[in-house]
């Protein structure tokens, strides 16, 4: 799209004023020598006579101030420039007035309309370049939550159809006590699923609107006691779990926190190997290290392990376990913080998570390590 740059206009603009500017005095004085040629007589006074007595207060004024009826044509001359300059103002800004209905137009339909100003270096080209870059950002966002949204009723759908069929198959036929024993508990494990799936669903819901409070918290308090929980699963599955826990203070609400620190803890546990570790480190840059044994990690998998509803694989997840929004929540949970989480190969097995928090000057004291 070829978009005029208004700069050039306005210094066509202010040229034409500058052209124009010395002519003013020699308009207002024409202005001036045609009002008294050929207006009103009524201040007309002989000449080196001053004005009679009951003479007007502006004619006296006139008399006394001879500058007053050049200032008044010099004004009157200025405003009609003025007035002509209304329309040069319009034809400046009219390139900008021409993107008005280009982006009105834009919406889901649509998202993939450019401007394309080129690389020209001018105000507008600058802006057209960044509402392109707004644009493609849009897109992006667009497409994730239309996909989230896509891989969420899927993952929905199918359990509800699990249930449903379970429970025709329980009412078309008479079940003995075994077979019920055995659907009840396929229907108890269909619905804690859901029931996982709906709250993850909500947490990452209130993780991307932001935090309503902001608290300082001592993370690697929140980090202990995280730990403390799961050693007892953690050794049931042969993982040793190793904590390095500096004092680190971070700005947000306990809730997200702690749900950050458990679905880091449960992902090193999931995707563990029996004999394997976890270990967790809190400090002040990054602020939280998570680095587990297991799998290797090829590189080019590990951007989509913070895409929900996807493994390490980059496919959509089965039903044997969570409902795959694990590390998608983790993600949601740091920015919300305004923090960064990266995740890295080890190299060898397994996967190191790194959340980065901004710093809290405020003084901590002690030291937990586990």
């Amino acid at each position: 799209m070829n978009l005029p740059s208004p700069a050039r206009r306005m210094l066509l603009v202010v040229a034409a004023l500058l052209l124009v500017a010395p002519f003013v005095p020699t308009a207002a004085d024409l202005l001036l020598g045609l009002w008294r040629e050929f207006g009103p007589s009524w201040c007309a006074t002989p000449a080196l006579r001053a004005p009679a007595d009951d003479a007007p207060f502006l004619c006296v004024q006139v008399f006394r101030r001879p500058s007053i009826p050049l200032v008044i044509a010099v004004t009157v001359v200025l405003l009609a420039l003025l007035a002509a300059a209304y329309p040069a103002v319009r034809w400046c800004l009219r390139p900008l007035r021409d993107l008005v209905p280009v982006i009105a137009d834009v919406g889901p339909q649509n998202l993939g309309h450019r401007l394309r100003p080129g690389l020209g270096r001018d105000e507008l080209a600058v802006l057209g370049r960044t509402i392109d870059e707004m644009m493609d950002r849009i897109a992006v966002g667009y497409e994730a939550q239309r996909r989230f949204a896509a891989d969420a009723s899927h993952e929905l759908r199918t359990p509800l159809a699990v249930q449903r069929t379970l429970i025709e198959v329980g009412l078309a036929r008479t079940l003995n006590e075994d077979q019920l024993t055995l659907l009840t508990a396929q229907l108890l494990e269909t619905n804690e699923r859901n029931e996982r799936l709906i709250e993850g669903l909500l947490v990452l819901s209130e993780s991307d609107r932001g935090l309503l409070t902001r608290t300082p918290l001592r993370l690697d308090r929140t980090v202990a006691t995280v730990l403390d929980a799961y050693r007892g699963r953690a050794g049931e599955a042969g993982v040793t779990i190793v904590s390095r826990l500096s004092p680190r203070l971070v700005l947000g609400e306990q809730v997200l926190l702690e749900r950050l620190v458990v679905n880091l803890v449960q992902n090193g546990l999931k995707y563990n190997r029996r004999g394997g570790t976890l270990t967790v480190r809190v400090g002040t840059d990054p602020a939280l290290v998570v680095e587990n044994t297991g799998d290797d990690v090829p590189p080019d998998e590990v951007a989509a392990l913070f895409e929900p509803f996807r493994r390490r694989t980059g496919r959509r997840i089965d039903h044997s376990g969570g409902a795959g929004l694990g590390l998608a929540i983790v993600r949601s949970i740091t920015r919300a913080h305004e923090g960064i989480v990266t995740a890295s190969s080890t190299g060898k097995d397994g996967l190191r998570v790194q959340v980065t928090f901004p710093t809290v000057n405020v003084g901590v004291t002690g030291t937990d390590d586990g």
